[in-house]
């Protein structure tokens, strides 16, 4: 954090000897800015402009999938409760299978078909409701990772964007310093340039990690709603195979 400071301390020098030069008139617009970028520079600004469409699309794609997500699932668990009360498995099953983006129904829907396939025996036995709690277990796992995908790109990008900024910042620092020994009389004229390039990399670097790591966050915590939702609902799944299981063996 030191190195930083300094690093940062130098750029605020810089600012304020620009300011301080009032008689020299140098532009400082985006056009001259992007013409006087050195090949470093551009490729930091490459990398941070590919992450940051990374984290763009990342964040669309999760966003509407989880939205779908909970739609469906609002609209699913009434209508798979009402078939469970009335003890009609197949039905269920098909209303699982029409919900296809519910996270809810993808794990029912597994717990169901396996209890499905000995809901003929009269006897139930021990291994059979294992058989189903652990079908219920796959499905919460495989649909914990597919809603994790992109997740960890986008922590990827939160953490690594300050730094890639933060090397371009040292070049266009690197830039000012030669640039002030092969004009030792110049002004800030001379090294304006390599400043200014190095305040956008580490401001471009700042300004795409800030929203990866908000964006992380945010979905992190959506996922582990739905961890939650999905815990819940293969209880509560596993409770009623108990039941139905006990009615088996009453003969009801």
């Amino acid at each position: 954090m030191t190195f930083l400071s300094s690093l940062l301390s130098a750029d605020i020098l810089g600012l304020f000897l620009m300011l301080a030069e009032g008689g020299t008139k140098i532009s400082f617009g985006i056009y001259d800015i992007a013409k006087s970028l050195t090949i470093p520079g551009w490729i930091v600004i490459a990398i941070l402009l590919i992450q940051s469409v990374y984290m763009i699309a990342v964040g669309i794609e999760r966003w509407l999938t989880y939205s779908k997500a909970k739609q469906q699932s609002r609209q699913y668990a009434p209508k798979v409760a009402m078939a469970l009360k009335s003890s009609n498995i197949d039905e269920a099953i098909n209303i699982s299978d029409k919900h296809k983006d519910s996270h809810l129904a993808m794990v029912v829907s597994s717990g169901l078909k396996e209890f499905a396939a000995h809901q003929g025996n009269t006897d139930i036995s021990a291994d059979e409701m294992e058989a189903s709690k652990r079908a219920l277990d796959r499905a919460i796992a495989v649909k914990t990772a597919e809603l994790k995908r992109g997740l960890a790109g986008l922590a990827t990008v939160g953490s690594t964007a300050p730094f890639v900024g933060l090397f371009g910042t040292v070049v266009g620092i690197i830039g000012a310093f030669v640039a002030l020994a092969q004009a030792e009389n110049a002004g800030i004229g001379a090294v304006g340039a390599a400043i200014a390039e190095a305040l956008v990399a580490t401001a471009f670097g700042i300004a795409v990690a800030v929203p990866a790591v908000w964006l992380f966050n945010y979905f992190t915590n959506k996922v582990t709603s739905f961890g939650v939702e999905m815990e819940n609902s293969a209880s509560e799944l596993v409770d009623y195979f108990i039941k139905q299981r006990t009615k088996a063996l009453k003969g009801q």
